[in-house]
């Protein structure tokens, strides 16, 4: 199964994410098919950038969201 989640990047204390799509059994930070976009909660406000038409694309092959990224692309859909 393929999933849509968040890898880890960034300094120690400082942490910043990546948005990818990869295997359900890949590891955190392992190898991902796409970088769909980043999430950087260390800024006043938090930083979301996201490639929302790849993301709808990735859905619709059947990609399930964790439940953090479905919760941070909600708030990116508000803000936008």
């Amino acid at each position: 199964m393929v999933k849509i989640r968040l890898t880890r990047t960034g300094k120690t204390h400082q942490p910043s994410y990546r948005i990818v799509v990869v295997e359900e059994n890949t590891k955190r930070d392992g190898e991902y098919l796409v970088n769909l976009g980043h999430y950087i909660p260390t800024t006043t406000p938090k930083t979301i950038v996201l490639d929302k038409k790849e993301y709808d694309a990735w859905i619709k092959k059947g990609a399930q969201p964790t439940p953090t990224v479905a919760s941070l692309v909600k708030k990116y859909e508000k803000s936008a």
